[in-house]
């Protein structure tokens, strides 16, 4: 179940404050392989599955790192659905740490502390500190601090 957030000072009532975690996601080969396809990155790790069975350390092909990263809108959703907007901004990453590879069938979802939101003339810059669980693992995938801009009503 998300939050809903309809304002900037809604938003603001939640600084400092674990927001919640999304649901898990189970990265596939399909999925490995079309951002593959998008991102012309075709590293044998992420697509030869037999290679990588005998020649890599995880014993599997291995989402991209960046891959990891672009499920960041859609896990964040299933956190926190903010309403009343003209836009919303990607403004920043900082601080990225990708902390072990997330192999292929892995499950993985999405853990999102608010950690400040500055009102700059009426658009709300949030800075939010994500993990990138994976299932059965003590590891994150990644660790960072995201910062959305939310152009509200």
């Amino acid at each position: 179940m998300s939050l809903t957030i309809g304002s900037l000072s809604e938003l603001q009532q939640y600084e400092e404050q674990e927001l919640g975690v999304s649901a898990w996601h189970t990265i596939t080969q399909e999925q490995i392989n079309q951002f593959a396809a998008a991102t012309l990155d075709f590293q044998w790790i992420h697509l030869d599955a037999d290679r990588a069975k005998t020649e890599s350390p995880f014993g599997a092909t291995i989402a991209h790192g960046y891959l990891t990263v672009s499920l960041l809108p859609y896990l964040w959703t299933q956190i926190v659905s903010i309403e009343n907007l003209k836009m919303q901004v990607n403004y920043e990453i900082e601080s990225l740490r990708f902390n072990q590879a997330v192999t292929v069938d892995s499950q993985v979802r999405l853990r999102a502390k608010l950690l400040s939101v500055k009102d700059l003339r009426g658009i709300a810059k949030a800075r939010i500190e994500v993990t990138l669980e994976v299932e059965g693992s003590r590891k994150p995938a990644y660790t960072g601090i995201i910062t959305f801009l939310y152009h509200f009503l």
